[in-house]
């Protein structure tokens, strides 16, 4: 199974970023994004190493913390 993960711009040099995600960091390609609309900072939605879109910080927190919550009913099963 395969899953988006939001993920942070850190480091931008289109068509390639770093990006982050829970203190996690990746080397990540944009070409599916037009290189105006993408700067640092912004976040995306990552999946098999390619940003698919762009979404707001608050969205990406909101994922972030579901996935919290999963790992921790996994982890007190």
């Amino acid at each position: 199974m395969c899953i988006a993960v939001p993920m942070k711009i850190i480091e931008l040099e289109y068509p390639m970023a770093t990006c982050e995600a829970m203190g996690v960091r990746r080397r990540v390609n944009l070409m599916l994004l037009p290189e105006e609309e993408v700067k640092k900072g912004d976040f995306v939605v990552v999946h098999v190493g390619t940003a698919i879109e762009l979404i707001r910080e608050d969205e990406a927190k909101e994922v972030w913390g579901l996935f919290k919550e999963l790992e921790e009913a996994i982890n007190h099963a």
